[in-house]
């Protein structure tokens, strides 16, 4: 135990140096890896695409604490589909969306995003296998209408209290109704994610998440210190009017965000950008009990740098009562791993180094580690105190990632829009 100690101290001491005492954003994997461009080329008006989407990973997760249960993700996703643009604003998809750990061989057959414990009743073989399919359509060159598979996951820039970066890897791609709003002043995502649908007399709870995602731009974000101001509200709803549970039927839950930042672009072809923002970050239950507190909130400050291929990344987080929906764990008050484990004005600090690099358009690598550490936070509330450690003593994540996006063409049709 003492040489665990040891080395945790001396990792922690590497990252204070590397940082230099900045204080991240959302990652360079995110951008490189997990994003997808959503923007409609007209040049492919009338061109039927065969494209093979796929992220194969292989995360480490090594959780010291009591907040969180250490575990390891291998495997991959892959999406196989023909994309097709009738009209050189319209693109439309359709194909699979297969995930496998390696290792498994059954998997449930229901979305994998803690809506009910009905979900997973019944098994899928071999993958765990869903529909895609997306229509999308371009109003104008700013407005973008998804029907369907929606830009999910880090296409939000969701800040981490809000949302877990590792859901891109194993959570069923969104789906519903997404608007796409982007301009010199302001960027606009708002989806509903329709995560479960219920018949008449169906004995579970209908479910959809309600997310906003939007940045203010005070000038260009190519300027030499860029300021902007991000808000972000997700909601998630259970309930239904023709849900047939009585207790506790109707459960709303939101998580906020709004803050400030600043990027300084130093025009440097090594020594990229520092990048710096505070979050005031708030949660609530509206309706239902299922969390032990009805409302709470924290403070986030991230901050990165970008230096050549790597991002240099570290953060702080303190919370009351602050409890997170889709988040990483780690920044809240509530244990996911031992059941009556609260924890009181828990601070957390965050360390990270990321290496990210683009081979092509489609193809992409990341490598990541990270470092969580707990600051304070007492227990609150639990039938056995004794044994209980930090919620995050000297955690660590490692993981790498390739992102591979091929399409090829199988036809060009005459454009619908000329017949």
């Amino acid at each position: 135990m003492r040489a665990c100690h040891k080395i945790n101290y001396v990792v922690l001491a590497i990252f204070l140096w590397m940082v230099g005492g900045m204080i991240v954003c959302n990652a360079q994997i995110a951008e490189h890896v997990y994003r997808t461009d959503y923007h409609i080329n007209p040049e492919n008006d009338g061109a039927l695409f065969f494209e093979l989407d796929n992220i194969s990973f292989f995360k480490n997760n090594e959780y010291a604490g009591s907040m969180m249960d250490g575990y390891t993700l291998p495997g991959l996703w892959v999406q196989p589909k023909l994309v097709y643009y009738p009209f050189e604003n319209i693109k439309l998809e359709a194909g699979a969306h297969m995930l496998r750990f390696w290792g498994a061989n059954r998997y449930p057959n229901y979305a994998y995003q803690d809506i009910a414990e009905w979900k997973g009743s019944q098994f899928q073989k071999g993958f765990h296998v869903l529909p895609f399919f997306r229509v999308q359509v371009a109003l104008s060159e700013h407005v973008d209408v998804v029907l369907g598979s929606l830009y999910g996951g880090s296409n939000h820039h969701l800040i981490e209290p809000l949302y877990n970066p590792e859901l891109n890897l194993s959570a069923d791609p969104e789906a519903g109704l997404q608007l796409l709003y982007t301009s010199k002043h302001i960027d606009v995502d708002v989806w509903v994610n329709w995560e479960s649908f219920i018949f008449k007399n169906d004995t579970h709870q209908e479910a959809f998440t309600f997310g906003l995602s939007s940045s203010v731009k005070f000038n260009a974000p190519d300027s030499r210190f860029h300021f902007y101001a991000p808000i972000q509200v997700l909601a998630q709803h259970r309930g239904g009017e023709i849900d047939t549970l009585v207790d506790n039927s109707v459960q709303t839950l939101m998580n906020a965000a709004v803050g400030v930042g600043c990027k300084w672009n130093t025009g440097h072809p090594v020594f990229k950008n520092v990048k710096l923002e505070v979050d005031a970050v708030g949660y609530s239950q509206q309706a239902g009990d299922i969390w032990p507190f009805d409302k709470g909130g924290g403070i986030f400050t991230q901050a990165s740098a970008d230096i050549y291929d790597f991002r240099v990344k570290a953060a702080y987080f303190t919370c009351h009562d602050f409890i997170s929906m889709l988040g990483i764990p780690f920044y809240g008050t509530v244990s996911t791993s031992r059941e009556g484990v609260v924890y009181n004005n828990p601070g957390l600090a965050y360390l990270g180094l990321e290496y990210s690099r683009q081979f092509g358009k489609g193809f992409a690598l990341g490598i990541d580690v990270e470092y969580y550490h707990s600051i304070g936070g007492k227990v609150l509330s639990l039938d056995s105190q004794a044994s209980v450690k930090k919620a995050a003593d000297g955690s660590f994540s490692a993981g790498i990632y390739l992102r591979i996006n091929p399409s090829f063409l199988l036809k060009r049709f005459k454009s619908a829009g000329n017949d």
